[in-house]
């Protein structure tokens, strides 16, 4: 199975992700977010919940919009 947590999706901002957590509150809202809904994949994919076909790759969908959103922010903090 895949790793998606933004340690493994991000390798390379491992220190702003850090201090973004720290520092910017909508970052850490939607780094929870992510963290979350991740989690919540991973069940439906280990069977330890339940969900249909329909509902899991809604979840893929919410969990990529969200690594999108993070993604831009530590690209913007990286320039200044």
């Amino acid at each position: 199975m895949e790793q998606h947590d933004l340690k493994h999706e991000f390798p390379e901002y491992h220190e702003q992700i850090h201090a973004l957590k720290m520092s910017d509150g909508r970052f850490s809202r939607l780094f929870d977010e992510y963290h979350d809904v991740n989690r919540h994949v991973v069940r439906v994919e280990v069977n330890a919940e339940l969900a249909t076909s329909v509902q899991l790759e809604e979840l893929k969908k919410r969990r990529l919009k969200l690594k999108d959103q993070l993604h831009e922010l530590l690209k913007t903090s990286a320039l200044t």
